[in-house]
């Protein structure tokens, strides 16, 4: 018989899914742990973290803890994969936009639309990101941001940890980052929606493949007059142009999943095309509230009734 917890961390909603119901108190506890290791090592909201750190004095040639190495060891990954789409280098631009601090605390605005309209290529330095092992150079002056990552590399761990040490199947959601590891009885169940008024999709997610979604309708905020979003092009340091709501990918791990919904995001109408090509499985909402998929993702109830959910 499975269990449920859920609860709030990082400004969005958790939940862990264990199939056995008595390892639920251990599960959370292990989970618990991953996080805390994941948020002192990468935070940009703690000043006491270990990348705030890094930040403040530069690193050239700088030894750091293997979990910020795995961290941006997995951030380079998604770099590489998606082109450069997604770029670990984003924390002075997200700074500048005004997202300095966690997303509950920075000002709102019913403004739908992103009204940015002047956009100027900025440098693209992550390819000069310099790890082996846990020695790592940056280039001078830049402010790593692992955000677009570090989310679905925790959901991956803490699903993973769950499994090896509690022999139990597991499902970690984070924020709509979904990651299963175990051998479950029967495929998870999943509700994608996205937010409350978007059409929703059940679909059955084979334990030990994961679920991604990238919003630009989530983790909004006002700055200077202006609606911004969290998926920023790494082109411009600027929110996306918004093409889509929501993407949904499923791919064999969280990290993966996320990189390439995440990309999608960043290249806009050339995504469907894009996942096509890759072969995945992937739900598009555009702003209309129109569902696209590729090949690869489920058809029964593609567009059913809308109904509220967590995404």
């Amino acid at each position: 018989m499975s269990a449920q917890t859920t609860w709030k961390i990082w400004g969005l909603q958790a939940e862990l899914t264990v199939e056995d119901d008595s390892a639920l108190p251990a599960a959370k506890a292990l989970v618990d742990s991953v996080l805390t290791k994941i948020e002192l090592a990468s935070s940009r909201f703690r000043p006491d973290s270990e990348l705030m750190q890094l930040t403040r004095s530069g690193a050239q040639n700088t030894h750091v803890s293997p979990t910020l190495a795995a961290l941006i060891d997995g951030a380079l990954q998604a770099a590489r994969n998606s082109n450069g789409d997604i770029d670990p280098l984003l924390g002075a631009d997200l700074v500048e936009l005004g997202y300095d601090r966690d997303i509950e605390l920075l000002p709102q605005t019913t403004i739908k639309d992103v009204s940015i309209t002047q956009r100027v290529l900025r440098p693209i330095l992550w390819p000069k990101i310099e790890l082996h092992g846990t020695q790592l150079t940056l280039p001078a002056g830049t402010f790593l941001d692992l955000g677009a990552t570090a989310k679905a590399m925790a959901a991956d761990w803490c699903a993973a940890e769950v499994a090896e040490e509690l022999d139990t199947a597991v499902l970690v959601s984070l924020g709509g980052d979904i990651a299963t590891a175990g051998t479950a009885q029967q495929p998870w169940q999943i509700l994608v929606q996205d937010t409350e008024d978007a059409p929703a999709q059940q679909i059955s997610l084979h334990s030990g493949f994961s679920l991604a979604t990238s919003s630009t309708q989530k983790r909004r905020w006002s700055h200077r007059g202006l609606q911004m979003h969290h998926i920023l092009d790494p082109r411009f340091g600027l929110p996306a142009h918004p093409v889509h709501a929501s993407i949904t990918v499923a791919a064999p791990t969280c990290l993966e999943a996320n990189t390439y919904s995440t990309a999608g995001i960043v290249r806009g109408r050339t995504a469907l095309d894009w996942f096509e090509s890759l072969e995945l499985p992937a739900r598009l909402v555009d702003l209309e509230g129109r569902v696209h998929a590729t090949s690869r993702w489920p058809r029964e109830a593609l567009n059913q009734p809308k109904a509220r959910a967590h995404g």
